[in-house]
């Protein structure tokens, strides 16, 4: 579904992606993990539009989108759930879902109410909250308010950015789920960028390791769960957390 090849992005003279190659397919979730700095979210952001890379290609169904801009990914099909939310905290929560249609809104007006029952469906703690101001949520409904914007743009590619960041454990498991469920019964593929490598890898398909801007490993998520050189470099004492 989606092709990467030998992509390179500069953020000015900062070379950050150095000729990545991955490939994502149709249902599949990708975890991508690695520390700070390694170029995670400037991969999302390139895949995104956000960044326009200086070289390689990015494919999506088979046509190229390297150059696309941010409005032409996502209505193709493409979307990024930004790190840290970014919701508008003085709208309501209903409204925050609906901006996320804004595209569709004109041409594919009968069909949002039914995408907006069925987020309400997968996240059944905001429905008494539709009104409220999303400025005045948890960071955890916060964070359901950023993904069911989302899938209001009724994407078959969802990017996720640090989608636990600062989340209590039970939300992070909550969270977690429902991206596994969007996979299973939606078949939408996902690619998740996280920092909580535990809780990736175990809802993950496949995974890639990032570092300086190249990956240096993929695979299963249960092979790099129980290689030893990946436990040893990046999960350090989570070793014995990711066996159980």
């Amino acid at each position: 579904m989606l092709k990467v090849e030998n992509l390179h992005t500069y953020h000015g003279f900062l070379h950050v992606l150095k000729g990545l190659d991955f490939v994502l397919s149709e249902g599949e979730l990708l975890s991508i993990v690695g520390s700070n700095g390694s170029g995670k979210s400037t991969l999302l952001g390139t895949l995104a539009g956000v960044y326009t890379p200086s070289n390689g290609n990015i494919e999506y169904k088979g046509f190229k989108i390297t150059k696309d801009s941010v409005q032409k990914t996502v209505s193709k099909g493409i979307c990024l759930v930004p790190e840290r939310r970014q919701i508008f905290s003085s709208l309501s929560v209903k409204d925050n879902l609906i901006l996320g249609s804004y595209h569709r809104y004109r041409k594919d007006k009968k069909t949002i109410q039914y995408d907006f029952d069925e987020i309400i469906e997968l996240f059944p703690r905001l429905k008494p909250m539709l009104n409220r101001s999303a400025g005045l949520l948890s960071g955890g409904e916060q964070q359901m308010v950023a993904i069911g914007r989302g899938l209001m743009a009724n994407p078959k590619v969802l990017l996720l950015d640090e989608p636990t960041l600062g989340l209590a454990p039970l939300i992070v498991k909550d969270i977690m789920n429902i991206l596994r469920k969007l996979c299973d019964e939606r078949n939408t593929s996902i690619i998740l960028v996280e920092q909580n490598v535990k809780a990736a890898l175990k809802i993950a398909d496949n995974a890639c390791v990032l570092a300086h801007g190249k990956i240096t490993m993929s695979g299963t998520a249960k092979e790099l769960i129980n290689n030893p050189k990946i436990q040893e470099a990046y999960f350090g004492k989570l070793k014995q957390e990711l066996n159980r």
